[in-house]
This record gives C-alpha cells, structure tokens and sequence, in this order.
C-alpha cells in the first residue's frame, strides 16, 4: 500500500488512519503482525498513557526458554511516538532518532511496561519547538516481570518538529 506523503515526506500510514478509526487503537495495535505472533497487548489508558503487556509463550521464547529480546523490545517500541503524535496533532513531525535495551535479568512469565507522558512535557515540547524549531527529547520505561521486578529498561530518543508547511 502507497503511503500519501505530506511536504516532509512523512505521514501516517492510510492502513493505521483506518483502523484507528474503524476499530479503535487498541485493537488497530492487536492486529498487527508482529505484535499478534508476538502476544503483545497494548491498551490505552488514557490520551497520555499506554499498558503493554506480554505473556511468555512458544511465539516469542527464545532459546533458553525466556522472552526473546526482540519481542520484549518490540513491545516497548512505538509508545512514546504514539502518545506524542496523539497529543501534538497533525501538524507536528515525530521520528525515533535512536534507542536502546538493556537487559537486567532473564523475562518470564507475563512482563508488562507503562509509557507516560505527562501533560507538562506536552507544553515544554511545543515551547521548545516555538524557540528552536526542533527538540531531541529523552524516554525511559522499565519491563517489569509479575513480581514487580526490571527485567529490561529501554531509551528512547525522539527527534520532534513542526512540519513544513
């Protein structure tokens, strides 16, 4: 499917416009390839938080019989983007720059994150952008197992500007 692209060269995909006004994010993010094969659930909490949960099963185990990292960073991947996207409009551009996982100890079972982004930032982001015309900013989310404990922290660096117009 062709992508319609704004001056940027950048928009959402027609595919996910759709779904999301069809059936909804939550389901629009359950029928995804990677995250149906994968068992992720996303569910959105509010316009500034997301749940993401994942139960440890043959789809995404890896050799040893933990959550295969790929999977575990999969499940982390497009939340920050999406709940700045979701709050800054349609006339903001926002792209992963980079990020990273760092492992702390083997996932099993179900593991879960929350991505937050507060209201507050929302405003700082617009602020900076009228200054500077663009901002790198900074995520963190833990991967927690059932006991509360880190199994995996990922970062997030996301490049955010205005579009041209």
């Amino acid at each position: 499917m062709s992508h319609i692209k704004s001056k940027t060269g950048f928009s959402l995909n027609p595919l996910w416009q759709f779904m999301r006004k069809t059936y909804g994010m939550d389901e629009a993010f359950k029928s995804f390839g990677p995250y149906q094969g994968a068992s992720i659930i996303p569910k959105m909490i509010d316009r500034n938080t997301v749940e993401v949960t994942m139960p440890l099963v043959p789809l995404n185990t890896n050799y040893v019989g933990n959550h295969f990292g790929g999977s575990l960073y999969s499940m982390c991947d497009p939340f920050f983007m999406f709940i700045l996207i979701e709050n800054l409009g349609e006339d903001y551009l926002v792209w992963d720059k980079s990020a990273r996982i760092e492992f702390r100890k083997p996932g099993t079972g179900t593991v879960r994150a929350l991505f937050h982004i507060q209201d507050a930032e929302i405003g700082e982001i617009k602020s900076a952008i009228q200054q500077n015309k663009k901002t790198i900013r900074n995520y963190e989310v833990n991967i927690l197992n059932q006991d509360n404990e880190v199994v995996a922290t990922v970062y997030k660096e996301l490049y955010i500007r205005k579009k041209d117009v």
